[in-house]
This record gives C-alpha cells, structure tokens and sequence, in this order.
C-alpha cells in the first residue's frame, strides 16, 4: 500500500510549505492526481487520517481533482482519452501512443492560516 507513503509525503511538503510561509495551520489543501498515476483514490482516502494525524493538514479540508489520460498516436496524430496504459489508438489500433496528461501526482494548492 504505496498510498500511505504518499500522503505521508504529502504532510511532509505541506509542513515545509507552512514553514516557508511562516503560518500556523493549513486550511485547504489541493491535490492533483492522474488517472494513471497508479494512486488508488480510494486507497488514499482511507490512510489519509492516519497520515495527517497530528500534522498540519489534521484539519485541513482536502480536494483532489483527477487528471482524464489523454494520448496522441504515433503513427497517426490522433489525439484520444485512455483509461489504461495499454489502449490503442482508436482510429488506427495503434500501440504507440505518446501519454499526455494522465500520469500527474503534485500538491496544487495549499491555503494556510
């Protein structure tokens, strides 16, 4: 469960974060995560308490917004949605596709107090 090593990474930037911009508490904070990412949602929300027990973000409100995958093929230029790593190109059944979008895993936004 590689998720409960994410969001502990997660409080450790938002700690470093509220250090630099000498505040108390975080009041919100953002995630962005890519559909492909690999990141569990479900997985994240359940280790997320335990994570942030005690931290800066225990009381923070908390957003993800999920990245859509998107690709654009090789052999034909078409730009087309993914929901795994190994779709192929709808126009031409291509496997080689240049991924786009989809792979994000980054804090966006941090709201401190």
């Amino acid at each position: 469960m590689h998720e409960l090593s994410i969001a502990m990474g997660i409080v450790k930037i938002a700690e470093t974060e509220i250090q630099k911009a000498k505040a108390e508490s975080v009041s919100l904070i953002e995630l962005e995560i890519g559909a492909l990412s690999g990141v569990e949602i479900s997985s994240l929300e359940f280790v997320w308490p335990m994570a942030v027990k005690d931290s800066v973000l225990e009381n923070a409100e908390r957003k993800i917004d999920i990245i859509p995958a998107t690709a654009v093929c090789m052999d034909c230029d078409q730009e087309f949605a993914l929901e795994n790593h190994y779709d192929t190109c709808p126009k031409c059944g291509s496997y080689f596709k240049h991924i786009l979008n989809g792979r994000e895993m980054r804090v966006k936004a941090l709201e401190v107090v």
